[in-house]
């Protein structure tokens, strides 16, 4: 009976723990991606970031001056692939969005309001 009581005890400390700890892991797993930062494309109003982890790129756009919602796009395609694409009215950023490499070109596109950068065929 005791130990039954300790179980069920511990189980539901462990489910409070991780229901406190998932909101936090979360957000960070939003805003960031995985892997270390091979390229920083800049342009006037942002800056498109790009990592890479065991042949899979990742892309984040960031706003230069956060804050106000605008317009924000992130595209990372692998050549001969659909781009994958994340787009909408964003306060800080855009992304992030990941698509499988291997060894293929890539191009990654990013914009903030009336500002865009393209980087081409490029290979990471």
């Amino acid at each position: 009976m005791r130990r039954r009581l300790v179980l069920g005890l511990a189980v539901v400390t462990a489910s409070g723990v991780l229901a406190l700890a998932a909101p936090g892991s979360a957000q960070a797993a939003e805003t960031s991606c995985a892997g270390r930062k091979v390229k920083t494309l800049s342009f006037s109003t942002g800056s498109v970031r790009i990592y890479k982890r065991n042949g899979w790129i990742c892309a984040i756009t960031l706003a230069k001056r956060p804050g106000v919602e605008r317009y924000m796009m992130v595209s990372v395609q692998a050549r001969g692939l659909r781009p994958v694409v994340d787009e909408g009215l964003y306060s800080r950023l855009a992304g992030p969005r990941k698509t499988h490499a291997g060894q293929r070109k890539v191009r990654v596109k990013g914009a903030v309001g009336g500002g865009s950068v393209s980087s081409g065929w490029i290979r990471f």
